[in-house]
């Protein structure tokens, strides 16, 4: 669907990372792990950009997670950064086959931006009394109350600024009805789906989002 969503709050959740949440229109249904289309008008040009859903949810508001490096960012995520409740912009969506739809135990492999639809898998996950352990590689991590939110429920948490091998070698149990997420850079999917090998798991049997 294509729609205008007007902003609700924007929250600080890391360095040089906000959240963003956004009022659900009327028609909106999304799963944890599927992304959006956000378009707007900065200096006369527009831009679109796509971002995967950090909300565990859509039912009244739906959220985003977005982390820019302040000399690289362009216009559009700048702008973004600097929105405030009220704002407006395009919507299109939801897109992705990589979403969570109720199996009983969940990892989630989670390198940077990876983190948003890593809380919000986990989240759903935990609301549905399922498992779930989260593996997310990043120095300077976001959404930290949320990951100890997580931990505080039951869930596995484990973040780290380097290799994810132990970390996912001790997530994955392999069970038939475990089902493993993974969200990332090209680079962290490679060092992912190694992981995953490397713990006798099929890297071909999960969902994953390559951010690029």
């Amino acid at each position: 669907m294509d729609a205008t969503v007007a902003v609700t709050e924007v929250r600080e959740v890391g360095p040089n990372t906000v959240a963003i949440e956004f009022e659900t229109p009327d028609g909106f249904e999304a799963d944890p792990g599927q992304f959006v289309k956000l378009s707007g008008t900065v200096d006369g040009e527009e831009y679109d950009r796509f971002y995967t859903l950090s909300s565990p949810g859509v039912k009244d508001t739906f959220e985003v997670t977005v982390g820019v490096d302040p000399e690289e960012a362009g216009p559009f995520s700048l702008h973004l950064m600097d929105l405030e409740a009220g704002d407006e912009l395009g919507v299109s969506g939801p897109f992705g086959r990589s979403y969570y739809a109720g199996e009983p135990r969940v990892v989630v492999l989670a390198g940077g931006p990876g983190v948003g639809p890593a809380v919000g898998i986990g989240e759903a996950a935990v609301a549905d009394g399922n498992e779930v352990a989260i593996v997310y590689q990043m120095d300077a991590p976001a959404h930290e109350d949320r990951l100890d939110a997580l931990r505080e429920a039951g869930a596995s948490v484990t973040v780290t600024g380097g290799d994810i091998g132990p970390a996912v070698a001790e997530a994955m149990t392999n069970a038939e009805d475990e089902h493993v997420f993974v969200y990332g850079f090209a680079d962290f999917v490679e060092a992912a789906e190694s992981a995953i090998v490397a713990t006798g798991g099929d890297p071909d049997a999960a969902s994953v989002e390559n951010f690029g």
